[in-house]
Formats: structure tokens, C-alpha cells, sequence
């Protein structure tokens, strides 16, 4: 029961990784990075829906509601950069065993993240402000779950070209091309691992990428259909379902994908539990 507690709330996986010797590896720390950045991700979303829910009122200011956007943008953004990032560590780390402690020491592990985080500032809080410096007209009511650009982009008023294509720029430059690079990472790692000789080393690479993956697939696939979609007509409840694996049950499923087939991590939150109880 603890333990699954300790599975399930990102916060404590980020301190495991923390306080574990263990666990201070360039790919730990890169995923205690990640798990922070997912429980920044759902507390943009969650804690407005929650009191939306509980007052049944269901209105936004015309600030909270670009407040929200912008984060929302900025920290999608941000995972997609951070999971690059996590794919080259992995195909350092399997094509370039030997060079990893040059490539990945700390201070580019350092700089790899800080990127990650701060490179999507100016683009989001741009294209933020372009949107709402639109003329709204008509009904004032947004169809979703929170502040998003297809649902704003369905109120405004006139011609929307340059903010829809703002839109796929960004989407392109901050999904699609970093979805390449995973694409480009496991490519050589997959031929890497078939190289192998051994049956179980082979097994043992596979299985340190697996979760990774799992998540990549997850996060671009809902993202993707939402913000590259062809068509403007895309049903207003697919569109709420999509926004919800990626915002919410997505964040909330990565880190038991990535504890639960990680014998280390799982050690890890045995003696944490451990030294709790003592």
C-alpha cells in the first residue's frame, strides 16, 4: 500500500532520486527533472477544473485564462524538448558507452535541461499574446476543460490565417521536429542493440528504453492530432478527450510507466519506505 502510494505521486519519485546515491545518474536526474515538470503540467489544469467543479460556476478572467494557456504551452513544449533529451541520453548511453561520462557530465546534463525548460519562453508567451489580441465576438463561453488555443481560436472574430499558422509553426518546431529526433535516437539505437551478441544484453537494452517509449508514443500522439489536425471542424469532444490524456492522465500514468520496470527505482522506494516506517 505505502509503496504504491510512493509509485503514484511524482514528488516523492523526484526526492528518491535525490536523496538515493544510487539513482544520481545523468538519466535519474533527468527524470526527476521530468517528474517535477509533470507535476508542474497537471497543477496548471487540475486546480482550476477542481474549483470549477466544486462552485459550478465555471468562469475565468480574460489574465487567468492567458495565464493558463501560457503555462500549459510553455510546459508541453518543455516535455517535448526534455524527451529528446532523455532519447539521446539513451543512445549515448547504448551506441557510445565508452564517450558517456564525456558526453553527458554534469554541466551538459545542466545546460541539456535548462534549455529544455527556458528555449519555449518568448515563443509561448508570443504566441499567447497573439491570441488574445484577437477580437472576440459572439458567445463568450469556451467548450473545454481549460484554456486552450483550438477552442479561443473557434470564438475570435475575422481572419484567423496568421494565427493559425503560428500555431502549426510552433507546433512543428516544438513537437514534430524534437518527434524526429526521438525517431532519428532509437533508429541507431535499435541497430545498435540487434548488433549485439548477447541474447540478454540485448534484452537488458531494450527494457532501459521501453518506458520511454511508452510515454513518447502516449504524449506525441494525443498532442499531435490536437495541434497538427487538418481539420478546424474536429469534434469539440475529441478534442476535450485528447486534451485530457495529455494534460492529465498522461502526466499522471509516466511515472508508474517509469517505475514500475525500473528495478532500481523500485529498490530505491523499498528503503525509502523503509526508513520511513523505522
Amino acid at each position: 500500500m505505502y509503496l504504491l502510494s510512493f509509485v503514484l505521486c511524482p514528488s516523492i519519485w523526484s526526492i528518491l532520486v535525490k536523496v538515493d546515491p544510487a539513482l544520481q545518474t545523468p538519466m535519474y536526474f533527468f527524470l526527476s527533472n521530468f517528474s517535477f515538470l509533470e507535476i508542474c503540467y497537471v497543477t496548471a489544469t487540475i486546480p482550476r477544473m477542481l474549483v470549477d467543479l466544486y462552485t459550478l460556476k465555471g468562469s475565468i478572467s480574460v489574465l487567468a485564462c492567458a495565464t493558463q494557456m501560457c503555462f500549459v504551452l510553455l510546459l508541453g513544449g518543455t516535455e517535448c524538448l526534455l524527451l529528446t533529451v532523455m532519447a539521446y541520453d539513451r543512445y549515448v548511453a547504448i551506441c557510445k558507452p565508452l564517450q558517456y561520462s564525456l558526453f553527458m557530465n554534469y554541466n551538459v546534463c545542466v545546460q541539456l535541461v535548462t534549455a529544455s525548460w527556458i528555449s519555449g519562453i518568448p515563443v509561448d508567451v508570443g504566441q499567447t499574446y497573439q491570441i488574445f489580441s484577437l477580437h472576440f465576438c459572439g458567445s463568450n463561453r469556451i467548450n473545454h476543460f481549460f484554456c486552450d488555443i483550438p477552442p479561443l481560436l473557434k470564438l475570435a472574430c475575422g481572419d484567423i490565417f496568421v494565427n493559425k499558422l503560428a500555431v502549426y509553426v510552433g507546433a512543428v518546431v516544438f513537437c514534430m521536429v524534437p518527434f524526429l529526433l526521438i525517431i532519428f535516437s532509437y533508429g541507431k539505437i535499435i541497430s545498435n542493440i540487434l548488433r549485439l551478441s548477447s541474447a540478454k544484453g540485448r534484452a537488458k537494452a531494450f527494457s532501459t528504453c521501453s518506458s520511454h517509449l511508452t510515454v513518447v508514443v502516449l504524449f506525441y500522439g494525443t498532442a499531435s492530432v490536437t495541434y497538427l489536425q487538418s481539420k478546424p471542424s474536429q469534434s469539440e469532444g475529441m478534442g476535450k478527450l485528447l486534451s485530457l490524456f495529455y494534460t492529465i492522465l498522461i502526466p499522471a500514468l509516466n511515472p508508474i510507466i517509469y517505475t514500475l520496470r525500473n528495478k532500481d527505482i523500485m529498490m530505491a522506494l523499498r528503503n525509502f519506505q523503509t526508513k520511513l516506517l523505522m
